[in-house]
């Protein structure tokens, strides 16, 4: 690289003119690199997007709007699996949960961090091609929970956008990372946070906010992708003039929590949104009757509007923080002879759940942990065992723990074998009910709570794989720590996924045998792991960086964790 000098200043300078070329080259080096990236960066158009299952990369949060966390790619496969190793690896030097999946275009890779750092690499070499480092020292992060993390950023045309803990919306130009819009959808630390990936639909960024455990009335909001203005904004808990909003006591609609956090899903078919609501506020029941729609649900969206068209509430009138913001799957399956166009979520009341998402009707319910607090369905709906609800003046036992049998790490799907993949964690808890009285920004709960171990299981975790056409197990892999990773199925047969105790394996998709290990990675891995070929060959790729809810609130888990490495550390694996 030639840098040229001006007469008048190599008459001044001309002693130091070879220092200042080298500095200066060495300035302009990422702007000239950014520059050629952006010559070769495939725009993320509409039509790309509706066919992400098919994309060399991973264009988004699970990959394709099915959410299913499935990759047709065989090159890496139940032969030759034992071959991967590290093509590359990145430090972030955070010590916080890293929980985000890398998004990959072309040969472009973006990773978030906690505290929302957001990092565009060279997908084959791990070169860092630009960062930006979003400015939190201005705000507490006082109701952020569970750890101050971001699960991953959104694609379109040639930008990506992220959602910050301070409640931005951020729109950059891939290729150069330089800001386009930001738009600030509330103030920070009066209840409401922004941890979730974004999702493209229709030219719209569509985000759910954090927040239930303080009582901020949840919402989903779209945003015109080029501009950031807003398009529509959804409350999942209804005024009393709207649908549902009689399941609420006077006024507690306006601190009934109902959080989005978990990205949704969007059904081309029918065209609608899925999405997942989280817990009611205040955690005590008692303290708010009624049935608390849209709470600990599964909610159907137009994506035009935002409208909802229908629901399917997972627990009702929750009060064990069961929450229902896990994974909205869209799948195809058979149940008794009948195919059925279905959504799947595996919930943490410990049900794993198939409804028919073209009019939120229950298909079948199956336990795929112990859970004693909802106690069966009837007449398609789920009901609850009232000696497991806690009171003021009786503390319960009762399973899951307000962890869940799944936690919110997403399960995958794999199309050949009709099998769902769970991360599961065997937990039960004691809970009391107590006093509260809400006030903007500090936590809305009433009820205290210890997190135990499951009576009926030595271990704390497994993954298993449940037959999408029956609910049932499959096989099942136990691990002494719990399981607080994402899952990712490939075409090869195998799904992978990474342990508490620091390894990223490959199982046997069809029995559960594990045919790989890494090598022990730096740190316990809770991230999402995805895969993409470049230059036709296939990377797996996975985030190391212990965090999250489990070392904060795990009870008697925290004591067989406290000695996980913590680091964010991104491991780019491949065949040599």
């Amino acid at each position: 690289m030639s840098v040229t000098i001006s007469g008048s200043m190599h008459s001044r300078l001309k002693g130091r003119l070879l220092l200042c070329t080298t500095m200066l080259a060495t300035l302009l080096v990422p702007a000239f690199g950014a520059t050629a990236q952006a010559a070769d960066y495939p725009s993320v158009t509409d039509a790309r997007l509706g066919a992400a299952a098919s994309d060399e990369g991973w264009l988004m949060y699970r990959r394709d709007y099915s959410s299913d966390g499935y990759a047709p790619f065989s090159d890496v496969n139940a032969g030759n699996v034992n071959g991967l190793k590290v093509a590359f690896d990145y430090k972030t030097g955070l010590d916080q949960g890293h929980e985000s999946p890398p998004i990959v275009n072309g040969n472009m890779m973006f990773i978030t961090t906690p505290k929302n750092h957001l990092i565009a690499l060279d997908a084959t070499t791990g070169k860092e091609i630009w960062k930006y480092e979003h400015d939190l020292s201005k705000v507490g992060l006082k109701t952020v929970c569970c750890d101050v993390v971001n699960r991953g950023v959104a694609l379109y045309d040639n930008n990506v956008y992220m959602a910050t803990l301070d409640n931005y919306v951020i729109a950059f130009d891939a290729p150069t990372g330089k800001i386009k819009w930001k738009q600030k959808l509330q103030a920070a630390d009066v209840g409401y946070a922004l941890t979730l990936a974004p999702l493209v639909v229709k030219g719209k960024i569509v985000v759910g906010v954090s927040g239930g455990e303080y009582g901020a009335r949840g919402f989903i909001e779209a945003m015109d992708a080029k501009t950031g203005k807003m398009a529509w904004k959804t409350y999942t808990i209804p005024a009393p003039t709207e649908p549902g909003g009689d399941t609420w006591p006077k006024g507690a609609y306006k601190t009934g929590g109902g959080a989005a956090w978990l990205t949704g899903t969007y059904d081309p078919e029918t065209d609608t949104l899925l999405w997942g609501v989280g817990n009611p506020g205040p955690w005590l029941a008692t303290l708010r009757p009624g049935e608390n729609l849209y709470t600990d649900s599964v909610i159907a969206m137009n994506p035009a509007t935002g409208k909802i068209k229908w629901h399917f509430q997972y627990t009702p009138h929750d009060t064990w923080d069961y929450d229902g913001t896990n994974e909205t799957v869209a799948t195809n399956l058979t149940y008794e002879g009948k195919p059925y166009k279905a959504v799947v979520s595996a919930s943490r009341n410990g049900w794993f759940y198939a409804i028919d998402r073209t009019n939120g009707k229950l298909i079948y319910a199956e336990k795929f942990a112990h859970a004693t607090s909802v106690a069966g369905m009837k007449d398609g709906k789920p009901y609850t065992d009232e000696a497991m609800r806690p009171t003021v003046d009786k503390e319960v036992f009762t399973c899951p723990s307000f962890l869940g049998g799944k936690n919110w790490w997403p399960i995958a799907i794999n199309p050949q074998t009709q099998m769902a993949y769970v991360p599961t964690i065997h937990t039960c808890m004691t809970m009391k009910g107590g006093a509260v009285s809400y006030k903007a920004g500090l936590p809305f709960l009433g009820e205290s709570f210890k997190v135990v171990h499951d009576p009926d299981d030595k271990n704390w975790g497994a993954v298993q794989a449940i037959d999408l056409n029956t609910g049932k197990q499959v096989w099942n892999y136990e691990s002494a720590l719990p399981w607080s990773a994402g899952m990712l199925s490939t075409a090869g047969g195998l799904v992978f996924t990474g342990s508490a105790d620091g390894h990223f394996m490959a199982f046997d998709a069809k029995t559960g045998k594990v045919l790989w290990q890494s090598e022990q990675l730096s740190s316990g891995v809770i991230g999402v792991p995805t895969t993409y070929r470049v230059g036709g060959k296939q990377f797996v790729a996975v985030y190391a960086g212990w965090g999250g809810a489990i070392p904060i609130w795990g009870g008697e888990m925290v004591d067989d964790v406290k000695n996980i490495p913590l680091g964010g550390h991104l491991y780019v694996f491949a065949l040599q």
